[in-house]
């Protein structure tokens, strides 16, 4: 009877143990999941989701985008000539722009990853180059593409292209002028990134396409040409 009652004990310690490591391999893939998540590791405060921001701060509601006004900035949106949709948003200034887009992403990945290359071989089809660099947001790119301007003259258009992954989104924000040939004095520029609000909606998007943008009622801005 006594070898009865120990192999009893035995098999209920066992059962305990299982149970126990089960629990251990479920705390495991939850945090393997939560670190694989889009955004997961993120060492700045924004740009923000729909459901995230509480801080009061006033945006214009722009459809898949919510855009904090910038003192000394012209808020305007790249428009396509043949459909009239709405393309872009932009801030502009005196010494630059921000053009800001965002795009369906999957629900787990890195889409910006994958997006890089894609931006570094069109610079180059276009005879230009392309430098990955650190940054605030993490990894940029810095494009120097060879123009010709308005006037018949040829020079060179840097961009500075900052790509944001989010809850099944993409931010992709690209600076031109100073903002992008001098990111270290960029640092108000960079914070109306940080601002903005991304609403991607519930709806079934396939992954790259762009979120739709609209205009406020009764909203008259300037608008540019899409290029």
């Amino acid at each position: 009877m006594r070898l009865r009652r120990k192999a009893a004990e035995d098999e209920q310690s066992d059962v305990v143990d299982q149970v126990d490591k089960v629990d251990q391999i479920d705390e495991a893939e939850q945090a393997d999941a939560a670190a694989s998540a889009p955004g997961a590791g993120r060492t700045f405060d924004g740009p923000f989701d729909e459901e995230d921001p509480e801080d009061g701060l006033t945006r214009l509601d722009l459809g898949s985008l919510l855009v904090a006004p910038l003192a000394d900035r012209d808020l305007r949106v790249q428009v396509d000539e043949k459909s009239g949709d709405v393309r872009a948003v932009l801030l502009a200034g005196e010494s630059g722009a921000l053009e800001l887009r965002a795009f369906a992403a999957p629900r787990n990945g890195d889409l910006w990853a994958e997006v890089r290359p894609q931006i570094a071989a069109d610079a180059s089809r276009r005879g230009g180059t392309a430098t990955e660099r650190e940054g605030r947001f993490g990894t940029e790119l810095v494009c120097e593409v060879r123009m010709t301007r308005a006037d018949g003259q040829t020079g060179t258009q840097t961009s500075r292209v900052i790509g944001i992954n989010g809850p099944r989104w993409l931010l992709r924000a690209t600076f031109l002028g100073d903002p992008a040939r001098q990111p270290q004095d960029a640092e108000e520029w960079e914070a109306a990134i940080a601002q903005v609000v991304v609403r991607r909606g519930n709806h079934a998007m396939p992954v790259g396409e762009q979120l739709p943008l609209s205009l406020p009622d009764g909203a008259r801005p300037a608008s540019v040409p899409a290029t």
